[in-house]
């Protein structure tokens, strides 16, 4: 069975590179999964949707809300807010 979402990127050490997945069935797990990848920095190759690379609008907005929610960590913890406060000052989704 495929899974639902499956994301495709590549890690660096030193001089190699390594290509990975992540599959899940979980549009949650999948968004934080990403959120994760833009913390570290590592290269995103693809975001499938059951077998099918996501379209352009669809990969954008995903990676949008996991900055979205990367900005609102980053946020909280440096100005020592809740999420709630974080969100009604700045606008981001925790």
């Amino acid at each position: 069975m495929i899974p639902k979402y499956t994301i495709e990127y590549t890690t660096q050490l030193r001089k190699h590179k390594q290509a990975n997945h992540y599959s899940t069935d979980d549009p949650v797990a999948c968004e934080e999964f990403v959120e994760e990848l833009l913390e570290r920095q590592l290269a995103i190759q693809a975001i499938k949707h059951e077998g099918v690379d996501l379209p352009k609008p669809a990969f954008d907005r995903l990676v949008k809300n996991a900055a979205g929610m990367l900005a609102s960590k980053h946020i909280c913890a440096s100005l020592g807010i809740k999420p709630e406060e974080e969100k009604f000052r700045f606008g981001f989704a925790a």
